[in-house]
């Protein structure tokens, strides 16, 4: 399987929305992916920059449901994580990516590949309250009514590390 890559806008996303499992508004300032096999839409992912903390953040990884299982979210992700590290993201940095993941297999896949590290591994979701303050102190105010946190689902965290 040939998967091709490409860069691509927001307007993408409303075609993978609805086998993502959370509802949540897209992340501002992030430049969007999709990965294509014979010409057909197979996976979708954003990457946001976390310029403070030196890293790149990848969120809205969805591989459709007919393509799970045959390797090609790991692959895909690899190389648009390898895209970033090599400086071709946003303001050419050449920076690892962080990315979550709730997806057990997925998980185990990072785990055992070279070019990840985990990071960090919680049994549930952080202070909502905490974030919504942060969210809305960081916004001046504008960035109201809005946190993340709260849920009960296992969130292990990795980072991209190749050179």
């Amino acid at each position: 399987m040939e998967l091709d890559i490409w860069k691509v806008n927001g307007s993408y996303w409303k075609l993978f929305k609805e086998h993502y499992y959370l509802d949540l508004a897209m992340p501002p300032a992030a430049e969007y992916f999709v990965g294509t096999i014979n010409g057909e839409l197979v996976a979708h992912v954003a990457v946001c920059p976390l310029f403070t903390a030196k890293a790149y953040r990848a969120t809205r990884l969805v591989v459709m449901p007919e393509w799970q299982g045959a390797g090609v979210g790991v692959k895909f992700l690899n190389e648009v994580c390898k895209y970033h590290r090599q400086g071709h993201g946003r303001k050419h940095k050449k920076f690892g990516t962080f990315f979550h993941t709730t997806h057990p297999q997925l998980c185990a896949a990072l785990r055992r590949h070279p070019d990840w590290i985990q990071t960090r591994s919680t049994l549930y979701g952080e202070n909502k309250k905490r974030s919504a303050t942060s969210m809305e102190k960081t916004g001046n105010g504008l960035m109201t009514g809005l946190g993340y946190g709260g849920h009960f689902r296992a969130v292990q965290s990795f980072k991209y590390i190749a050179e």
